[in-house]
């Protein structure tokens, strides 16, 4: 059976990358068909096909300023189903080393939407679309091809039912959005095409997420309270309450090479009470679990590019974490899919069916700062394997310092905040004010912290 018609995109997976893609394609595109195993309608809660949405997720500045240009009156949304928007330098407690940042007035909106709810609403903007449909509930078997193979011209699909059959769906243009389980390499090689290189680094991570009810308001003035993991101290965490739940609270644990979270009420608590802060055992030490903690293991950051290709099909794109998969710690997975479908709304203006060598290209310049970010940061650690060059070294250094001088410096903090969130590149953190600034913090604690016969010595011999 052969679906046909002209003019038609067809996304392949339905999460946010997808809908996103999707989101974009309907401007360009007579039809836009998104296709997902999972069930999509109606749905409200974690689904199966993304097994890190019942685990703490952020979505950083940058990200909710796209969504935003992309449906506008999102945030409204949000907030009228309780994740009330604040500024990320007040409403998020980020810890470091046992010490908050100090908080700053940021400009920058925070939504302590949790993944399902955020998926949801955005989903239901894109199924408002009137020439996007979704075909839900279908295995995603392969790609459709000229005989030549040099232009993928569809997909093949079937539905999850008994008796079921193969279908081809034909299209101008088909996205890949299926995830870090993406099968693009799998399908380009049996075309007779070279695998993309894979730059990988190995964190062996484990998120452990337990919810609680709580009958009183531990948060006070915070949307969140976010002990981040640091070479330091490896152990994080990320504690929040579930928007529209009224009393119903998400604690994240998190853990990097091998020491996980366990999934006994018991471990559980005793890793909670091992972070260097004890505001998140102390928020839920008399609370009611409303569930056993639950692990999602994450192996390793992969970076795929499909830049460095010299040949590839037209008619074939791929975006989202099916390119490249962060390690979720740094909250950047949505953000870059966001901007990946800038860039595709880009290529979408000089041509119907965008050029794949100039699409990845773009995307490749846009993963290169958040991944230097979060692939360098994990080199901090010293047991993830990868090389460490100087500027890494350097890199990992310098932003210890300032994450330490910013506990008392709300411009330090702003600045940091800007970074993580991707408005700003990474090199922002050098700029002269700001390394000024880190280097007098520097100075004062080690100052602090010299014993007091050195400290009277070095204050009697200075002039008088």
């Amino acid at each position: 059976m052969a679906l046909t018609a002209a003019h038609r995109a067809v996304v392949l997976g339905g999460s946010m990358a997808g809908l996103l893609a999707a989101r974009v394609l309907s401007d360009a595109y007579a039809e836009v068909l998104v296709v997902d195993r999972d069930r999509l309608a109606d749905v409200s809660g974690p689904r199966r096909g993304v097994p890190h949405g019942r685990h703490a997720h952020g979505l950083v500045a940058r990200g909710q300023q796209i969504l935003e240009e992309h449906f506008p009156g999102l945030t409204d949304d949000l907030a009228a189903v309780g994740a009330e928007p604040g500024d990320f330098g007040h409403a998020c407690h980020w810890y470091f080393n046992g010490r908050r940042i100090a908080p700053a007035d940021t400009g920058l909106i925070s939504v302590p939407a949790g993944r399902p709810a955020l998926e949801e609403q955005v989903r239901l903007r894109v199924q408002g679309i009137p020439n996007v449909r979704f075909l839900e509930e279908h295995d995603i078997l392969g790609l459709r091809t000229t005989s030549d193979r040099t232009r993928v011209t569809g997909a093949r699909v079937q539905a999850r039912r008994t008796g079921s059959e193969p279908e081809e769906i034909e299209a101008d243009l088909v996205v890949d959005t299926t995830g870090r389980g993406s099968r693009t390499p799998v399908w380009l090689e049996e075309m007779g095409y070279a695998r993309p290189e894979e730059e990988r680094v190995e964190i062996d991570l484990a998120y452990t997420t337990r919810h609680y009810r709580i009958d009183r308001d531990p948060l006070g003035d915070a949307q969140a309270i976010i002990p981040a993991a640091t070479p330091e101290h490896p152990r994080g965490g990320l504690f929040y309450r579930l928007p529209g739940d009224g009393d119903i609270y998400e604690l994240s644990l998190t853990g990097i090479l091998g020491d996980h979270p366990p999934t006994d009420p018991e471990g559980f608590d005793a890793f909670m009470r091992s972070l260097p802060i004890p505001h998140l055992y102390e928020a839920v030490a008399h609370a009611e679990p409303v569930d056993d903690p639950v692990m999602f293991r994450y192996p390793a950051s992969v970076w795929r590019h499909y830049e460095r290709l010299g040949r590839f099909p037209d008619g074939l794109l791929v975006m989202g974490d099916a390119v490249c998969s962060f390690n979720p710690v740094y909250a950047q997975g949505m953000t870059v899919a966001a901007l990946e479908s800038l860039a595709l709304r880009r290529q979408l203006t000089c041509l119907r069916r965008p050029q794949p060598s100039a699409f990845f290209k773009e995307v490749a310049e846009l993963i290169k700062a958040p991944w230097e970010l979060a692939a360098g940061s994990d080199l901090g650690y010293a047991g993830v394997a990868g090389r460490r060059t100087l500027k890494v070294r350097m890199a990992n250094a310098y932003v210890t310092r300032l994450q330490a001088a910013a506990e008392h410096d709300p411009e330090l903090s702003a600045a940091f905040i800007r970074v993580a969130g991707l408005i700003d590149p990474p090199q922002a953190l050098m700029r002269p004010r700001l390394l000024l600034r880190v280097l007098r913090a520097s100075r004062a604690a080690r100052r602090t912290q010299e014993p007091a016969p050195r400290r009277q010595a070095r204050a009697a011999a200075a002039p008088h």
